[in-house]
């Protein structure tokens, strides 16, 4: 009797997880519809139902991430992409999922993340030559911009060099500035003394000279 019992009950979970498997199912295909309708908002709403139904549903979250991807919620999208590949165990729907990563990262010029991204993407699907091509973008335009910045470095470090050289040039010019004007100073103190010094010796030497008289002469 005890045995019936437990039978019942086995039997009663798994009609329970059956129907909520197919309310899962039934939320995706909801979802889908309206992704096609291009009702990408409501469309999000039902992935979202699916995956409380099922959070371990990796077509819900890729499908999820695709919804928000189409709204531009890309760092969002790339949370529910993630969540995708780390579940999903079919090899070209895993593919999917990383060429997405890597479509976004591209878009925002994240070339390093990109390039991980469509390499595990290949890695799953060797055969994609839209992954392949995006990959070698990726790296051209992630070598491209390495140049660039040297060549900025480069720039920069000269503009810096050459105004350490303008700076130093301009104190010297104060410097010689200032020592020109300290020995024109000093030259023209000499020369004031000197004058000073001949004025006296002119003075003494105009006192000393005896003062001749005029004679009156008679007539």
């Amino acid at each position: 009797m005890k045995h019936s019992r437990y039978y019942i009950l086995l039997i009663m979970v798994l009609c329970c997880s059956l129907m909520y498997a197919q309310s899962d199912r039934q939320s995706i295909r909801n979802g889908n519809g309206r992704y096609h309708a291009k009702d990408y908002s409501k469309a999000e709403v039902f992935y979202r139902k699916a995956i409380e139904k099922n959070p371990d549903n990796p077509q819900a979250l890729y499908n999820l991430g695709c919804a928000l991807m189409m709204q531009q919620k890309d760092s969002a999208a790339i949370v529910q992409y993630e969540k995708a590949g780390q579940l999903e165990k079919n090899p070209l729907r895993k593919a999917k999922v990383y060429h997405n990563i890597g479509v976004i990262c591209q878009n925002h010029q994240m070339y390093q993340e990109a390039i991980v991204a469509y390499q595990e993407s290949l890695r799953n699907n060797p055969k994609d030559d839209e992954t392949r091509y995006n990959l070698a973008l990726c790296k051209q335009k992630k070598k491209d911009n390495q140049d660039q910045n040297k060549n900025q470095q480069k720039e920069q470090k000269k503009d810096q060099n050459k105004d350490q050289k303008d700076k130093q040039k301009k104190e010297q010019q104060q410097q010689d500035n200032q020592k020109m004007s300290k020995e024109n100073a000093e030259q023209l103190l000499n020369a004031a003394i000197q004058e000073e010094k001949a004025t006296q010796q002119r003075m003494k030497k105009a006192m000393q000279t005896p003062q001749k008289r005029n004679l009156e002469k008679n007539w």
